[in-house]
């Protein structure tokens, strides 16, 4: 099965499974006001860690260097900003691992190492034969 389908099926069975034991838990309002609380606190987090990546990606640039891990990183907070919105417990917990910026580091460093091994397996050269042409033949008028 396709992970998308799978992921668009098993996160909101997850959300709906933490609503009911933590509202159990703790009650339905106190369940909706966390959820409200970790929305606006993890909007205004993502935006202070946005405004941080924006800022090095521009001393980057002085420096005359280009800001990859800049633009990768601000990337991931506005995916960690969105999962953050929307309403859960799950989403939070991950919006919050890639808000922070050494879980955001660590990852980003365990995706280029797995990308770094896939391309130094990947063999850059085609087989081939050659057959050296005379150009003099060519070039006779």
């Amino acid at each position: 099965m396709n992970t998308v389908i799978l992921t668009i099926i098993l996160v909101p069975i997850l959300e709906i499974y933490l609503f009911i034991k933590i509202g159990s838990q703790i009650g339905a309002f106190n369940t909706i006001s966390l959820i409200f609380i970790t929305a606006i606190i993890g909007v205004i987090y993502a935006r202070y860690e946005g405004l941080n990546t924006l800022r090095s990606g521009f001393s980057q640039l002085i420096k005359n260097e280009i800001p990859a891990y800049e633009m990768i990183s601000g990337a991931i907070l506005a995916f960690a900003a969105l999962l953050l919105i929307v309403p859960g417990f799950a989403t939070d917990f991950i919006g919050f691992l890639l808000i922070f910026p050494l879980t955001r580091k660590l990852l980003l460093n365990n995706f280029s190492k797995k990308f770094k091994r896939e391309k130094e397996n990947k063999n850059d050269f085609i087989e081939g034969t050659y057959e050296d042409i005379d150009d003099d033949n060519d070039r006779k008028i």
